[in-house]
């Protein structure tokens, strides 16, 4: 059979979730109007082209993070490993062949950076990113999320992320991330967020946020 409408071919997609050494399958689908309505209503809060939205609360930008990371994170919101009941609310809705969908759509956007990070302390945020603090125990940033801060696997993309957001992160790390029993590999960031200070955070978050 062949298929001259990609979404049909999206429509019959199957994932498989091999559970206990294969005994057990669940399959689920999706469909292009079923994706629509769920990119539309992920566009309302982070932007049209995922990048981000600068308000009171900071919306990340999605765009460009590696879609195993985007799958893994929405699962800690469904498992309570990450703490905000409004990203509960819509990821425990949404199908696992709809999250990797998603992912999958919001990894291939690369929208230029927001901007409106100060730009003061960038100089001594890239020192940290390429070299870390090692008096503090800090790693380098880049040996973890790379280079270009464009991340990897379930290591995510900091560059062109949101000033204000990456803050937040970092200063209420211990508040929002490594809840409940399950660790994932956000745990190896705890230590490292509790020995910078706030202006560390700060200047690494200016640094990454001018990067595209």
């Amino acid at each position: 059979m062949r298929f001259t409408d990609p979404w049909r071919l999206v429509g019959c997609v199957t994932l498989l979730i091999v559970v206990g050494g294969g005994a057990s399958r669940a399959a689920d689908t999706i469909d292009r109007n079923g994706f629509e309505a769920k990119l539309l209503y992920c566009k309302t809060c982070h932007g049209q082209s995922g990048q981000g939205y600068h308000g009171f609360f900071p919306i990340p930008r999605l765009a460009g993070q590696p879609s195993q990371y985007v799958e893994n994170q929405l699962r800690a919101f469904i498992e309570h490993r990450r703490s905000n009941p409004v990203m509960f609310n819509v990821a425990h809705a949404l199908s696992p062949a709809m999250v990797t969908a998603l992912a999958s759509h919001f990894k291939a956007l690369d929208p230029k950076p927001l901007g409106g990070a100060p730009r003061g302390s960038v100089a001594a945020g890239r020192q940290i990113y390429e070299s870390g603090l090692p008096d503090s125990n800090v790693p380098a940033c880049s040996a973890c999320h790379g280079d270009d801060g464009k991340g990897q696997r379930d290591i995510p993309r900091l560059a062109g992320q949101l000033y204000a957001y990456t803050v937040g992160q970092l200063t209420g790390w211990r508040s929002e991330r490594g809840q409940g029993a399950a660790a994932d590999s956000s745990a190896i960031m705890t230590q490292t967020a509790h020995n910078l200070t706030r202006a560390q955070v700060e200047a690494v978050a200016a640094y990454v946020a001018n990067l595209q």
